[in-house]
């Protein structure tokens, strides 16, 4: 009788052992449907083709030229098809890309920078973008080539997101001479901006620009990413840009990438070094990219007597070398409170290398003191006293950059995407909008 109880347990618990992989299954084959319908759903969706508009493309590098060149790519190579729209430029070598570039009629400024000035007032250029049959406008700049996909729209109704990088007001009050050129800019500007069906910016911080230029409607958060991949720069090569520039082993060695322009607070960055100098520190500071202040520049290290201490390397478009220099970097110093999203923060947390930024700023959005990054006020002396508290501590650098590599780092692969997603949201509510 023991027994037969003993039995009539086991098979029970054989029996419940069954249902439960039953149910089990069955759950695994709902979640499995769940999934193949939704992979389904996005795979169904529609490929867009969009026109990436930018007043800047290669030859001209800026930021903005940056963003349009990994939309485009990335557009191409993973999600639908992608078309840049961009003023003409003499020195244009489009045949380097594998997609479509369409230039049009600008004025050439024989600068540093090499901007051109975009002029597309003539009819038959606004018929070249509807014969193109884009599904979504995306303009970068709120200038020349918004100025284009205005027009374009009086003609054809397509819908358009305008993103708004830079803060325009610094450029405004600085080179534009008289008020009255200064409030048509103002204008101009604006009313590109609410032609928009949706406006994104790349930071929060951003925000408080659009409002001084007087926009007053709503806006997504769309941050860019980082077209470097996360690496770990290796040992040889460390050595090999260390020979080629006299760089002496176990010194801190700070880096400024970007334009050479005073309003990044360049300035700062040589008084604080100038001050570290004066209190015997040793040190070398690394000056990459170019710009229209780039011999000021040049005359203010002389005067602050560090130019034994900078290491000048001009502008470089190879992307491995780039990384190189990140890599045998102990610290960004980007004080800049002018930027709104801050690319070379991203660009060097790939390399696990920190960033000195201005509490506050749009840049440092994101970064935690001491945690992914490094916080300081927006002068000389806080920078010169952060640098004193951190530069000799290799460990806290060093741990300090992998955090901000695990923690800050977006790739440009995860930011577009996430912004061709949204492409689809505005279609759909610009269609409700108009009935279409």
């Amino acid at each position: 009788l023991r027994r037969q109880r003993q039995m009539c347990i086991r098979d029970r618990y054989k029996i419940f052992a069954k249902c439960l992989l039953f149910f089990s299954f069955v759950l695994n084959l709902i979640q499995f449907q769940s999934n193949y319908m939704e992979l389904n759903q996005v795979n169904d969706k529609k490929k867009l083709k969009i026109a990436i508009g930018t007043d800047a493309f290669p030859p001209t590098t800026d930021g903005i030229s940056n963003v349009a060149q990994s939309y485009a790519q990335i557009i191409n190579k993973n999600l639908g098809e992608a078309v840049v729209i961009t003023p003409k430029n003499p020195n244009q070598l489009d045949y380097r890309y594998d997609y479509q570039i369409y230039r049009y009629k600008s004025w050439w400024l024989p600068s540093k920078e090499g901007y051109s000035i975009g002029w597309p007032f003539k009819d038959e250029l606004h018929q070249d973008i509807i014969n193109m049959n884009f599904d979504l406008l995306h303009s970068h700049a709120p200038l020349a080539t918004s100025y284009y996909f205005r027009r374009v729209v009086e003609k054809k109704k397509i819908p358009t997101v305008l993103t708004y990088h830079t803060k325009y007001e610094y450029d405004f009050d600085r080179r534009v001479p008289t008020k009255a050129a200064r409030d048509f800019a103002y204008r101009f500007l604006l009313n590109n901006i609410n032609a928009a069906d949706e406006v994104w910016v790349t930071s929060k911080g951003t925000v408080d620009s659009l409002r001084k230029v007087g926009y007053e409607g709503e806006y997504i958060v769309m941050p860019n990413g980082c077209d470097l991949p996360i690496t770990n720069v290796s040992d040889d090569d460390i050595a090999l840009i260390k020979r080629k520039h006299n760089i002496p082993n176990d010194i801190p060695l700070f880096i400024y990438t970007g334009r050479m322009i005073w309003y990044k607070n360049i300035e700062l960055i040589l008084d604080a070094c100038a001050m570290l100098k004066n209190e015997g520190r040793d040190f070398r500071l690394i000056m990459l990219g170019f710009g229209a202040d780039e011999n000021a520049i040049k005359k203010k290290i002389r005067k602050c007597g560090i130019a034994d201490n900078v290491i000048w390397t001009g502008k470089i478009l190879d992307r491995n070398e780039l990384l190189g220099y990140y890599g045998i970097s102990d610290l960004l110093l980007f004080p800049s409170t002018f930027d709104t999203n801050g690319l070379v923060v991203r660009e060097a947390a790939a390399c696990a290398t920190p960033s000195l930024l201005v509490r506050g700023s749009c840049a440092a959005e994101g970064v935690e003191d001491c945690k992914t990054g490094f916080l300081c006020m927006e002068s000389a002396h806080s920078i010169k006293a952060t640098l004193n508290n951190i530069m000799d501590n290799k460990a806290l650098l060093k741990e300090v950059g992998k955090k901000a590599q695990s923690d800050i780092y977006i790739s440009w692969d995860d930011a577009v995407k996430k912004a061709y997603e949204r492409y689809y949201v505005v279609i759909d509510n610009f269609k409700t909008k108009n009935n279409l």
